[in-house]
């Protein structure tokens, strides 16, 4: 018989119809002659009730039938004659697929610690949190190509093996073939890479970005959405030493345009999660974050605030005037901790904003450097819980001024010749952003750790599964 996916049967009207459903037992329970069985099978949060009559199905058939254990149920969908379920299922006929012993089964106890699950990530999809989380996951990524196709970007696949590095800092995986018990150096003690499977050091990438810039340069508009890797050796829980990046460019912007960009873009994703994550989010609301819902609704339904770095500092100075105390200091020049941002999103205005025009010695050698040559366009956007959500810029079309700050940065560019080239040929305004997918995630679940929003985290000295 064909199987009915859960989220259907319960949409279902029961009228005495047969149908067969498939899953993984969440509990068992029961008296002398009747055992109630609640199955999920990760289509929706909800559990479906499968009604046993004990005269037809006697307790030692049951035996199997444990939490954890999988089954196949056909049965008669009817009313429900109890409270919690429109419709249930009076079963017919019952097959085991896979049994779980019970005194093995490390899902069984209630109140399991995020910690805990961090150890078994093979099974804590099958707990409510992680499968609303990774339902939500898939619908937040669902949104984001639909929305850059609705506005006509291009979905460009930039490379995960480079030689470049994007962001300067020299915090990346390195990939080689070669022996490393036996490495060949050239006369300067130096590892000599010619017998390397690319014949130059190569590493993970950790940003898509300049690749992006490359194809904004021919298509128009273009984003990637890929994985990134960084070997930054932080165990907070804003990590990730493997994670999810979405950065679009745009040719032809400014840095309003830019910023009307990220707006939109993040209200866009924020919104399809409220119209078609509703009970996953009212289940995270009540168990996990009880203001999860209400901050994401401010979000779709409040304009952005957008001050300079300058006027952030200002106001950040005056909060500790009156008695505001910060662990980092906070003074012109210095890079905003995550307890700067979070004052003026959740104290100061009491809503996202889209901070601008930072020093540029703390940001990145291609933004666009204002007048003041002090400053760059930066537009980083702060929300709520979370910080920096958001990090974009204006690019420095001018390759003589994108020139004059790699030379003061002293930044390698023997491996970037072709990023130069799209200074050197038919340069073009440009601007883009990077929004770091599990960051979104940890703002749209309300989970507190970026561990668990992605399958199999990758952290320090962590690599199981």
């Amino acid at each position: 018989m064909k199987r009915t996916e859960i989220i259907n049967a319960l949409q279902l009207a029961g009228e005495g119809q047969l149908i067969n459903v498939r899953g993984w037992v969440r509990s068992r329970r029961g008296n002398k002659n009747v055992s109630f069985i609640a199955l999920n099978d990760g289509s929706t949060i909800k559990n479906i009730q499968i009604v046993v009559d004990l005269a037809v199905f006697p307790e030692e058939q049951l035996k199997p039938v444990t939490t954890g254990s999988c089954i196949s149920a056909t049965g008669h969908l009817v009313a429900s004659q109890g409270s919690g379920q429109a419709v249930e299922i009076q079963l017919t006929e019952l097959e085991v697929y896979g049994t779980a012993d019970p005194e093995q089964y490390p899902l069984q106890k209630k109140g399991l610690s995020m910690e805990y699950l961090r150890t078994i990530a093979h099974l804590r999809p099958r707990t409510n949190t992680f499968g609303a989380v990774f339902r939500i996951r898939h619908n937040m990524a669902m949104a984001i190509h639909q929305y850059f196709h609705e506005h006509g970007f291009f979905y460009f696949h930039t490379p995960i093996i480079t030689a470049s590095d994007c962001e300067g800092a020299g915090q990346m995986f390195q990939v080689t073939t070669k022996n490393l018990y036996n490495l060949k150096k050239d006369d300067e003690g130096k590892i000599d890479y010619s017998d390397d499977f690319f014949g130059k050091q190569t590493s993970l990438t950790v940003s898509g970005q300049l690749e992006g810039e490359l194809a904004a340069m021919a298509l128009g508009k273009i984003y990637t959405f890929g994985p990134t890797f960084r070997a930054e050796n932080s165990n907070t829980p804003r990590h990730l030493a493997e994670f999810w990046m979405i950065e679009p460019e745009v040719a032809f912007i400014q840095k309003d345009e830019l910023m009307d960009l990220e707006e939109d873009f993040i209200k866009y994703c924020v919104r399809w999660a409220l119209e078609k994550c509703q009970d996953d989010l009212q289940f995270l609301n009540q168990f996990v974050d009880k203001g999860l819902i209400a901050r994401l609704e401010s979000v779709v339904n409040t304009d952005f605030v957008r001050l300079t770095y300058t006027e952030g500092i200002e106001i950040l100075q005056e909060a500790v005037k009156n008695g505001k105390k910060f662990e980092f200091p906070c003074s012109w020049g210095e890079d905003l901790a995550s307890e700067h941002e979070r004052y003026l999103v959740e104290e100061h205005f009491g809503k996202p904003v889209i901070m601008s025009d930072y020093p540029k010695d703390i940001k990145a050698f291609y933004m666009k450097i204002n007048e003041d040559d002090k400053t760059v366009q930066g537009t980083d956007v702060l929300f709520p819980q979370i910080g920096e959500i958001i990090g974009g810029s204006v690019r420095e079309e001018s390759l003589d001024k994108l020139n004059a700050e790699i030379e003061r940065r002293d930044i390698p560019m023997k491996d970037m010749w072709w990023y130069l080239d799209t200074r050197r040929f038919g340069a073009a305004p440009h601007a883009g952003f990077g929004l770091g997918f599990e960051r979104l995630l940890l703002f749209v679940t309300g989970m507190q750790n970026i561990r668990d929003v992605i399958p199999f985290p990758r952290t320090p000295k962590t690599a199981e599964f």
